[in-house]
């Protein structure tokens, strides 16, 4: 399923990734910094959606029993505001055209409805697959900061983030370029990884949320909001119930 996501999300953006650079060559499949733009700001109107479903649900799970959510809803709803972030930061640097827009629609319209019919049937294969989904999103990222070093993306070179990412990150002076934006950007896509595939280990029902639960030991590595001891493939249960 995640294959078939990221190759219509290629076929839409232009993207190949397995296409080696010929120096002095051009064609349709380079990417420019127009072309990661549309592809980043395709990405994240996807990536906003598994959260904000979870979390809905979840809410309204623990409305009708009457009974607490042990701390994920917080979470779930902090990762969609999250990515509509890096969408808004995207759009402060470039608008997608009508055709886009309209593939937009038509992609948040059918992942929106599938999660939803997903979520309520199996909970732990829905974090699982999101897990790899953001695995896709760090690859992506990787690759244009790739780009950036070497020196396909001159613009971006120098260019400085928008202010509403140097407000929203806190990026100190210094370090403030298209760059340093995208290397924030993938910290945060490689936490959601952590945490949908941690979440997927746990029980849907009764097992709190270790990311923002309290510790016996504080000093042993545990789940945390930040990425200190963060782990690709997520915590088993055995490590932190």
């Amino acid at each position: 399923m995640v294959r078939l996501l990221r190759w219509g999300t290629n076929i839409a953006t232009g993207y190949r990734r397995d296409r080696k650079h010929v120096a002095g060559q051009t064609s349709r499949y380079d990417m420019t910094e127009r072309k990661w733009l549309i592809r980043f700001v395709f990405l994240e109107t996807v990536a906003g959606v598994p959260g904000i479903v979870a979390g809905m649900l979840r809410h309204l799970h623990s409305l009708r029993r009457m009974k607490r959510d042990n701390g994920w809803i917080e979470t779930l709803l902090e990762e969609a505001y999250n990515e509509r972030m890096h969408l808004l930061t995207f759009l402060k640097m470039a608008e997608p055209g009508f055709f886009m827009k309209f593939l937009i629609l038509g992609a948040q319209g059918v992942f929106f409805n599938g999660m939803f019919i997903s979520y309520l049937i199996s909970p732990r294969t829905c974090h699982r697959f999101v897990g790899y989904l953001e695995e896709e999103a760090v690859c992506t990222y990787t690759k244009a900061i790739a780009d950036i070093d070497a020196g396909k993306l001159p613009e971006w070179e120098k260019l400085e983030a928008p202010e509403l990412a140097i407000r929203y990150w806190n990026m100190p002076e210094g370090h403030r370029t298209m760059k340093d934006l995208l290397l924030y950007i993938r910290a945060d896509e490689a936490k959601h990884r952590e945490v949908n595939h941690t979440l997927g280990n746990l029980n849907q029902r009764t097992d709190p949320n270790p990311f923002v639960s309290s510790y016996i030991d504080p000093s042993k590595p545990h789940p945390s909001k930040d990425i200190k001891h963060i782990r690709p493939t997520g915590w088993e249960r055995d490590d932190v119930i």
